[in-house]
Parts: structure tokens; C-alpha cells; sequence
């Protein structure tokens, strides 16, 4: 385990910044169970700063995949009803949300993909109102990391059990700034930074996005009234929290018919415990109509098959090529950091605030808006050093955004 000091500094970091726990308000977690010092040094911060309640859901990667190994096939399609009702009530009560995550990026590596994209659905349709209250930002919530065995081992290959898990503690706790003097000072510093590039973005509003990169070339179609997001947000009660820790990006989302092109990953995808790699996708009036993929073809079929539009986009965010953890130049196989490293895309579905007025806005208005609705929602990476990006404006008129991988701006 790394120093108690740096243990606790993460901690507080999580209390006060990620999820910003205030006086009287519960907080749930889900944590995996191989890292309760953590876990508790997170427990103790938020009741010292007022929590009411903080539930703890314990996982563990190896019953997950024992369920997908040896359950019946009924079992994948249902979720328990009792776990959305509690989820429901948490966020009805204004309770913030943090998920830990630290599970093997291929944890279910030769599961039956029909499995894992029937529980996807499964799930999905279930938690439909939860999502609906994290999407929206009407509750407080963060994920942030922690390492595992399996997970080290992948990143630090050349290292034995424990000191890849030592090296990817380091590595985590310097993308998160938690090596800084203060976390929480520097964090504040760090959301001015994109809080900047955001209204800079959200003054353009640009009618379109070009992307250029070897084996990328894609023009992204912007709904009208967007609004950029990323780094700090806020919750309906007036509450500050930070969805994701690190992050280095800011993000809209695109209009669901208005992609064109190609665009081709630069980063591993881990999704649902199998890494896809070297891919690519191409785009025709917003829809996938055709995937290459040098590994995990058929993973990257179950997640565009989802549903109906899973194979559009919601989201397009900017990261700098040159930030904390592209620096590090170490490839996590997680999102959560490799996203953080590159300019980036998801599949699926589109956050309500990245349009004006979307938090309030039915599914129907929405759709009107030009926002893809869908279960899914993956982010995939596509930044490098050699990537330009154009703002083309509502008169045709076309400014930087990137040159080289980094802000033009």
C-alpha cells in the first residue's frame, strides 16, 4: 500500500472535490473490495465534513465474473429490482454518487459477448431514472481509481504483482495532483483553467468541427445553443462536484445526424472487460456504417448493436496532448486516464447539459435539439500529437481549435 499521507490526501481530495460532500447528505459508494483502507480513509473524511449517512457497496471482480462464467442465461436478463430502488431513493434525496474504479480491463475476456451485452441492456433499461439524474447533473456524483493486480500488471507488464501495484499508486496519485503540497488548491486552480476554455468555446459557438489526424478525417455537425462542459460542475441545489477525477477535458456533444468522415482510435477501449484495439469508424449523417478492428471485432459489434442509437454519437470533448497524464506517457487501459490523455469521442448517448436549457428539457425535445438518446454511452480515444482541429463558424469561416494536439487558443 502507498504512504498513509498520500492515502489520506486522495481521500480528502475525493470528499471535498470529487463528490463535495456537504452537511446533512448522504453518500453512496461502490468500491471493489481489495481496497478497504481506502474505502475507509474516504468514510471517515465525509462524516467529518457532515454527511448524514454513507452507504458502502462492496464488488468483487472475481464473483462478477463467475456470474458471467456459470449463471443460467435467464440470469442476464433481468436486474435486481431492489438495487434500483435504492439507487432512485439516494438521488431523490439529493445523495451523491462515487464509483471506485479499479477492475482487470479484461476481466471477461472470452465471456460470451451476447452475455455481457444482454445484461448491458438489461441494466441500462433499468437504471434508465438514475441515469437520467447523474446525466442531468441533479445529483452530485465522481469516479475516480484505484489499482488492482491484474490491472498493474497489464499497465506495468515488466514489474512483479507488487511494485507494478506500487507504480500504478504513483501514477494515479500524480494524474490526480495528490502530489502536490494541495490537492484541493490545485484543483481549484486547475477547473479555472477549463472553466476559461469553455466560455471561450461556448462564445464561438461553432456550427461544425474538423478533425485531421493519420486515419482520421471527420467533420462533427454542433447542435445549435450547445454549451461545453467539462472540469467542475453543479448540482440542482447549488452544489459543486467534479464527475470525474483526473480530467483534463472539455466536452459537447455532437449533432446526432451531422457526422461525417472517418475517425480512427489511438488508444486501447476496455469495455465490459475486453480491450479493443486499433480501430476505426466511419460516419455517414451521424451513424456508424462501417467498423474495422485489429482486436475485439466482435465486442465493438455488441456495443455499436446495442440499441437502435448506439451507433451515433454523444459527446465530443478536447483534451491537450500536453496535460499530467499524456506526460506520464503511459497507456492505463482505462478510461477514466487514457481519455484524459486525448482528444476523445462516445458512442451513445448525449449528456441533456450540453445543449442550453437540456436539464429541463423532455426525451422528445431532446431528440429535437439534435442530442442522441441511448443506453450506451463509451468514450473512445482519438487525440495524438499529430491531430489539428478546425471551428468552422455559422458563416463558413474556419479558426483553430488545435494544431499539433494542443489548444490553438
Amino acid at each position: 500500500m502507498p504512504a498513509i499521507a498520500d492515502l489520506q490526501k486522495y481521500a480528502d481530495l475525493i470528499v471535498r472535490t470529487a463528490v463535495n460532500i456537504q452537511p446533512g447528505q448522504e453518500l453512496w459508494i461502490n468500491a471493489p473490495i481489495h481496497i478497504p483502507e481506502l474505502v475507509r480513509l474516504v468514510v471517515k473524511r465525509a462524516y467529518e465534513v457532515g454527511a448524514k449517512h454513507v452507504h458502502v457497496e462492496w464488488r468483487d471482480e472475481e464473483v462478477t465474473k463467475l456470474m458471467y462464467n456459470l449463471a443460467p442465461d435467464e440470469a442476464f436478463q433481468e436486474y435486481p429490482s431492489w438495487r434500483v430502488q435504492g439507487m432512485n431513493e439516494i438521488a431523490e434525496r439529493g445523495g451523491a454518487y462515487l464509483l471506485i474504479k479499479s477492475d482487470d480491463p479484461e476481466l471477461l475476456k472470452g465471456v460470451d459477448p451476447k452475455r455481457i451485452a444482454d445484461y448491458s441492456r438489461v441494466s441500462s433499461a433499468a437504471l434508465v431514472n438514475w441515469r437520467t439524474y447523474t446525466s442531468s447533473k441533479r445529483v452530485s456524483w465522481s469516479i475516480v481509481a484505484a489499482p488492482s493486480d491484474n490491472w498493474a500488471k497489464l499497465v506495468f507488464p515488466e514489474l512483479d504483482k507488487d511494485a507494478a501495484v506500487e507504480a500504478l499508486w504513483e501514477a494515479i496519485f500524480k494524474a490526480v495532483r495528490v502530489k502536490l503540497d494541495d490537492p484541493v488548491a490545485a484543483w481549484e486552480e486547475h477547473n479555472t483553467t477549463l472553466l476559461a476554455k469553455r466560455a471561450y468555446l461556448n462564445a464561438k459557438q461553432y456550427k461544425k468541427l474538423h478533425y485531421r489526424a493519420p486515419g482520421t478525417d471527420l467533420v462533427i455537425g454542433l447542435p445549435k445553443n450547445h454549451n461545453w462542459n467539462g472540469g467542475i460542475s453543479k448540482n440542482e441545489r447549488g452544489g459543486t462536484f467534479n464527475p470525474n477525477i483526473p480530467t483534463e477535458e472539455v466536452y459537447t456533444a455532437p449533432h446526432k445526424d451531422e457526422t461525417n468522415g472517418i475517425v480512427s482510435s489511438t488508444k486501447p477501449l476496455s469495455y465490459q472487460g475486453n480491450l479493443i484495439e486499433n480501430f476505426s469508424l466511419v460516419f455517414q449523417n451521424g451513424r456508424v456504417i462501417d467498423f474495422k478492428a485489429e482486436k475485439g471485432y466482435d465486442s465493438l459489434k455488441e456495443m455499436l448493436d446495442l440499441d437502435g442509437t448506439s451507433r451515433y454519437l454523444g459527446e465530443a470533448a478536447l483534451v491537450p496532448h500536453r496535460s499530467p497524464i499524456s506526460d506520464a506517457n503511459i497507456i492505463f487501459f482505462n478510461t477514466l486516464f487514457d481519455e484524459n490523455a486525448s482528444n476523445h469521442l462516445a458512442l451513445g448517448n448525449a449528456y441533456p447539459t450540453c445543449v442550453e436549457g437540456g436539464a429541463a428539457m423532455s426525451k422528445e425535445e431532446l431528440q429535437q435539439a439534435g442530442l442522441n438518446q441511448s443506453f450506451l454511452h463509451v468514450d473512445f480515444m482519438i487525440g495524438s500529437a499529430e491531430m489539428d482541429i478546425d471551428g468552422i463558424t455559422e458563416d463558413g469561416k474556419v479558426e483553430p481549435v488545435f494544431r499539433k494536439g494542443n489548444w490553438a487558443f
